[in-house]
């Protein structure tokens, strides 16, 4: 009797033991224990998103994947040199496709996050500073070079070939850019087809977009002692004779005319020594380079000039604000002096004698 009340009793226990077990997992199952998150910042969160692509992450095996050496190095190597995408697999090991996908996602990285730092508009400083240079060069009111460039576009669609090309030559981009001595590019316009020449490219360049809408500084400095109020590039002979616009001298006659066209020439070089989203990129290291290494060296001595002082005519109205409400009236008087011929004249003759005044002797 004993044995059957005994197993009877080890009976009820297994059954209280399922029970219990059957009632954990459904309580489980019906309601699941939910970890809790992670506290991460925004801020984190958006930086991870862009650079994600570059961060070193595992696969299914466990086996650590590329580093952000390997894909930063391969995109520029490919921009520096040209290569092509394939190039890199054996001394990087990343295939092709791979490859493709390490160079878009760079370029968009430096466009979104350097763009708007390296790609902005002269501040008032920036200006002083490009004035103070030209004027020692020769060339009060100078800002720097403008000069158009075509680029080769090898795989250009069949269909757009003709847009592209300029008779029987290959398709091209063309892209707008101006530049200082030092190559700091600080304007580019970079999309038009090939078929368009530097006129035609001008007409839809935002060059002078600040200007024309009041947001420019203003500036004033003096040649061959007449006052100028609206700065100039140095262009070649394709530009129109515009106020903002200074050409050489296809045909000089005279020494002061030979003298001229000889700096003109000299100085226009610089938007000629460098000039999609791989191109803009490539601008833009481009200038973080030469905004980093500007204090290590000098083209002239500190003490020839000093921002926004000196004794130099070129200056920067400080106080003037670029905030203005614009209004059309407005604009077409700032579009007719700035596509004012006669000033453009007279300008170019007091800048013949200014070169004259300055180099002159040392010429003779």
């Amino acid at each position: 009797m004993s044995d059957w009340n005994s197993d009877q009793e080890v009976d009820e226990i297994v059954e209280e033991e399922v029970d219990i077990i059957v009632e954990e997992i459904q309580n489980n199952y019906i309601h699941p224990e939910i970890p809790p998150a992670p506290i991460i910042r925004r801020v984190h969160i958006n930086r991870d998103r862009e650079e994600g692509h570059a961060r070193q992450r595992r696969d299914a095996t466990g086996r650590l994947g590329l580093s952000a050496l390997q894909k930063c190095t391969s995109a520029i190597r490919i921009m520096a040199y040209g290569f092509s995408t394939d190039a890199v697999d054996e001394y990087l090991r990343l295939a092709e496709t791979t490859t493709h996908k390490c160079l878009l996602h760079f370029v968009e990285g430096v466009i979104n996050l350097f763009g708007d730092e390296y790609l902005r508009r002269p501040t008032t400083e920036d200006l002083q500073r490009l004035m103070n240079i030209g004027e020692h060069r020769g060339f009060p009111g100078m800002v720097g070079s403008i000069d158009c460039m075509h680029w080769e576009w090898k795989n250009c669609l069949t269909s757009w070939k003709r847009q592209y090309s300029r008779g029987s030559g290959k398709p091209s981009i063309v892209l707008e850019a101006v530049a200082s001595q030092d190559l700091w590019i600080w304007h580019v316009f970079f999309r038009p087809p090939g078929s368009l020449n530097d006129i035609n490219v001008l007409d839809r360049s935002p060059v002078f977009d600040d200007i024309l809408e009041g947001r420019a500084p203003r500036v004033t400095y003096v040649v061959n002692g007449r006052q100028y109020k609206i700065a100039y590039y140095l262009t070649d002979g394709i530009y129109p004779k515009w106020a903002t616009f200074i050409q050489s001298i296809t045909l000089p006659r005279g020494r002061k005319a030979r003298l001229f066209a000889q700096w003109q020439e000299g100085c226009r070089k610089d938007v000629e020594r460098k000039i999609g989203k791989i191109m803009r990129a490539s601008i833009i290291l481009h200038i973080m380079i030469v905004e980093d290494k500007r204090h290590d060296y000098n083209f002239y001595y500190p003490t020839e000039f000093h921002h926004g002082e000196g004794s130099g005519s070129s200056h920067v109205d400080l106080s003037y604000s670029t905030d203005m409400p614009t209004n059309l009236h407005n604009m077409m008087d700032i579009r007719n002096e700035v596509h004012d011929t006669k000033m453009h004249d007279l300008l170019e003759k007091d800048l013949i004698e200014h070169i004259w005044q300055k180099f002159g002797a040392t010429t003779q």
